[in-house]
């Protein structure tokens, strides 16, 4: 590990990747004690044109994460799950607005900013976007910080259940998942200063079509280094990674079909119960004597209808967008993934080159600048990779918790109202009794 690197680790309070050992320079790392440094380390996006991120001011970003894995807990629990941490970029995503033209229809939405940052001119900014500015946001991110992990984005044009994308349940959960995607982006040490999301927040009108082109190249080259080379192997720690994702996708996806297969016969039972209360109204019509306790029946299925209503809407709404952005989630993770293992088939790759050139040069002592650099991208792919990772799973157990937590609360509302429902009918029978016991004695 080069000594630019293992500062930035040390300054981020990271623990050091297992280092990855130049054989070509065994012996010269032994006399000289480390490789020397090179003046792009820590630079992810060297080997794809990229220039090294910055902020408006000039500052430049570091590119490997801090190890503080608690920026993307709940946004309620302030001080408690931040170590100490204090927040100064607030945003919330609200007031959808549906617009008309000649041309199109779409939804945009107000982003609105708070903040203490010397980046913002001013404290409190509120622009207007739509879907496609959020998808401009998350690919700059994706391009300009490729060794971390960009939270997902809404589907663009399915979800589930719903199929009018400008109907007001559509609308709703769009902008939920939305306003989640940018606080978790808000929140992250990295992210947060991108100078893309600056822009975001704060300028009026985006200029989207700056970077296409980069963009294009950056594809390009990454097909290049890659192309024809086949990777030796992930470290451990990565093979674990991916055999996880797999086996969580698994999970997932069960726990999606029963739900789904759930709120689907609930629906059915729902249209049976809408149906089943009216006609004990009906009966009450006709029976004089027993016309308070079949109303009474009657009144009580319809609470129950509403009850049950109300559990399949919480059941669509809250508990299956959970579970589909975590299955996007889970595809983003696999894809920063990939690029770490390209950009170690990269290193593989020159390392092999350089071992045959000095085959071919035996005296040749130094290794070679390139394959330095390039174990130095690795490194921090893997020191940023693993933060990220952290920082998921510690947000992925928040979000489950408060997840099933609140299934519970609504089963639990549900049943409470059924129960009290039938108990609220059983004294209108019981006024029947005496009366038909009497009469017996007569």
């Amino acid at each position: 590990m080069s000594a630019g690197t293992a500062k930035s680790l040390a300054s981020s309070g990271q623990k050091p990747i297992q280092e990855i050992c130049h054989p070509l320079g065994a012996e010269e790392a032994a006399s000289a004690g480390v490789l020397t440094p090179s003046p792009d380390v820590g630079n992810t996006t060297s080997s794809i044109g990229e220039k090294e991120p910055s902020l408006p001011n000039g500052t430049p970003v570091e590119t490997s994460s801090p190890a503080s894995s608690s920026s993307l807990l709940n946004r309620l629990q302030l001080d408690d799950d931040l170590d100490g941490e204090t927040r100064d970029l607030f945003v919330t995503v609200d007031d959808p607005k549906k617009h008309v033209s000649t041309m199109e229809t779409y939804i945009t939405y107000r982003v609105v900013t708070k903040t203490t940052r010397v980046e913002f001119d001013l404290p409190e900014y509120s622009v207007r976007r739509r879907y496609q500015d959020f998808d401009w946001l998350r690919t700059k991110l994706e391009d300009s910080q490729p060794t971390h992990l960009i939270p997902p984005l809404p589907e663009k044009f399915v979800m589930k259940g719903v199929v009018d994308r400008f109907s007001e349940e559509f609308v709703e959960t769009r902008r939920k998942a939305l306003d989640k995607f940018l606080k978790r982006v808000a929140d992250h040490p990295v992210l947060s200063f991108n100078q893309h999301l600056n822009a975001f927040l704060s300028t009026k009108d985006l200029n989207k079509r700056q970077g296409l082109a980069l963009l294009s190249k950056m594809g390009e080259s990454v097909k290049y280094v890659t192309g024809g080379y086949k990777l030796r192997g992930r470290p451990m720690e990565f093979s674990v990674m991916g055999d996880y994702l797999d086996l969580f996708t698994l999970k997932l996806g069960t726990i999606d079909r029963i739900a789904q297969r759930i709120i689907k016969e609930q629906s059915e039972y729902l249209v049976e119960l809408r149906e089943y209360g009216p006609v004990y109204a009906t009966w009450a019509a006709v029976e004089a004597e027993l016309q308070e306790p079949l109303e009474g029946v009657s009144g009580c299925i319809a609470n129950c209808s509403s009850a049950l209503d109300q559990l399949t809407e919480d059941m669509s709404e809250d508990f299956l967008p959970v579970l589909r952005e975590y299955v996007l989630y889970i595809e983003s993770m696999k894809t920063v993934l990939k690029k770490r293992d390209n950009v170690q088939a990269e290193y593989e790759a020159k390392l092999e080159a350089a071992a045959l050139r000095k085959e071919e040069r035996p005296t040749a002592k130094q290794v070679p600048a390139d394959v330095e650099k390039c174990q130095d991208r690795v490194e921090c792919f893997n020191a940023d990779l693993k933060s990220d990772w952290d920082r998921w799973q510690n947000n992925k157990r928040q979000d489950f918790r408060q997840l099933l937590t609140g299934m519970a609360d609504h089963n639990i509302h549900y049943y409470e109202k059924c129960l009290a429902s039938w108990e609220s009918v059983i004294p209108l029978l019981q006024d029947k009794q005496p009366q038909e016991t009497q009469t017996e004695e007569d």
